[in-house]
């Protein structure tokens, strides 16, 4: 979800929700609900500033017809995060998204688990960001925090990066510390380099506020923990809850 902001300006973190997971708890039983269109509503009501759906190639949450529907029913930008293949960039031509997030994806992970190696893959990656832009989705790449994949980042021409937080979200005491510098050195570096910045993976209530700090950061993606939240509180209370946690760090 891209603004007007250049990558390194002040302003407000924005916030995008990921909805998979309601689709998660659709497909366990099957049927209609609940609907993850519904909750992308909710948040946007709540809000949220984007929405958020991966669309995998095994189809595990979110589906076509969702992201058919969320195409042509809510009001905010949707970010799609897709593999790199053949399917998928079909797939984000055909819909247009604001943008799309390539992520890696392996059929075996419950959820994933790092970044893309833009590094090592860059040679098959361009084509993907190449007619990605072309079309005038907004291309970012999951990254793991480290110069050599922001390099490659920057070599690709891809307009935003976002920064894998899972290894800090997993981290506790000086462990953590020194991974939330690498994630404020690699944000930096982005934002020098001309690529907005965004984080997202594992954040909750108690580890967002230091990763929201990082000033350089445009936006962050969440969604397990928000929708894990919503069982006890409502979705609209958890992204509330968030929203005012990722304001205070600013």
């Amino acid at each position: 979800m891209s603004g007007s902001a250049s990558p390194g300006s002040g302003g407000q973190l924005r916030l995008g929700v990921n909805i998979d997971h309601v689709a998660t708890i659709r497909n366990a039983r099957g049927g209609d609900f609940p609907d993850p269109v519904r909750a992308a509503h909710l948040a946007a009501d709540a809000g949220a500033d984007g929405i958020t759906a991966h669309l995998r190639e095994d189809r595990r949450h979110i589906t076509d017809r969702d992201l058919e529907r969320m195409m042509g029913e809510i009001r905010l930008p949707l970010n799609l995060e897709m593999a790199a293949t053949d399917e998928m960039l079909a797939i984000a031509l055909r819909h247009r998204p604001h943008a799309a997030c390539i992520v890696p994806e392996k059929r075996e992970e419950r959820t994933t688990e790092g970044g893309l190696d833009a590094a090592g893959q860059a040679n098959s990656l361009k084509r993907f960001v190449d007619q990605l832009c072309a079309a005038n989705i907004r291309v970012s790449l999951f990254i793991e925090p480290n110069p050599q994949q922001i390099e490659a980042a920057v070599r690709l021409g891809a307009p935003v990066v976002e920064l894998h937080t899972g290894r800090y979200a997993h981290l506790s005491g000086k462990e953590q510390t020194l991974e939330l510098q690498r994630l404020a050195d690699a944000a930096a570096l982005a934002a020098k380099n001309g690529i907005e910045p965004h984080a997202g993976h594992g954040l909750t209530y108690d580890n967002v506020v230091p990763v929201a700090a990082i000033p350089q950061l445009r936006e962050l993606n969440i969604g397990h923990f928000l929708i894990g939240e919503a069982i006890f509180t409502g979705l609209d209370a958890s992204v509330l809850r968030m929203r005012e946690l990722m304001d205070s760090a600013r």
